[in-house]
């Protein structure tokens, strides 16, 4: 996608004058106006350009590194976590009774 004009373009842009044409102060309003909203454009792309390259290389770096508490963690060892919890909030009675 091309952007045909930007806030120079439209600053030193000429329109012809006819018998009845456009009031010259109000288009130089409205083109003050213009020029504003794509200075304030402008700035606003290139601002979420560097925010999603910040969030590209934040996601790529959390893609490289493992998932917390997954390194060696099995099965066994999450049963063996959950039985340890059980005798320390039951207490033995829980195990006794079988």
């Amino acid at each position: 996608m091309e952007i045909k004009l930007d806030s120079k373009k439209i600053l030193e842009k000429e329109f012809k004058t006819g018998l009845r044409g456009y009031n010259q102060e109000e288009v130089d309003l409205f083109l003050d106006d213009v020029i504003q909203d794509y200075e304030t454009f402008k700035k606003t792309i290139a601002e979420l350009r560097n925010e999603n390259a910040k969030l590209q290389e934040e996601l790529t770096a959390a893609q490289r590194r493992p998932a917390a508490g997954s390194a060696g963690t099995t099965n066994f060892d999450i049963l063996k976590r959950i039985s340890n919890l059980e005798k320390h909030v039951f207490g033995s009675k829980l195990f006794d009774q079988e």
